[in-house]
């Protein structure tokens, strides 16, 4: 999937993945596509949980091996 802006929280626990992630879409434009790169299972959970929450579209998840890429449109 294509992003605008890539987030690297390999080795973080929750919850930095997240609380990096609000960080991270203050910087990027309404519409645009926020890529989180991390390997905490809890992701899985925790993202699209945070998207609801925050009204951001959560657009989908790719596996590879123990990497998880997580993908977020900013909406507001």
């Amino acid at each position: 999937m294509k992003s605008d802006a890539t987030l690297d929280c390999i080795g973080l626990y929750c919850p930095m993945p997240i609380a990096n992630t609000a960080k991270k879409i203050k910087e990027i434009k309404t519409g645009q596509v926020l890529e989180v790169v991390g390997d905490d299972e809890g992701l899985k959970e925790d993202m699209p949980a945070w998207c609801k929450a925050t009204g951001h579209e959560f657009l989908g998840m790719e596996e590879e091996g123990e990497k998880i890429k997580m993908y977020v449109k900013k909406t507001k």
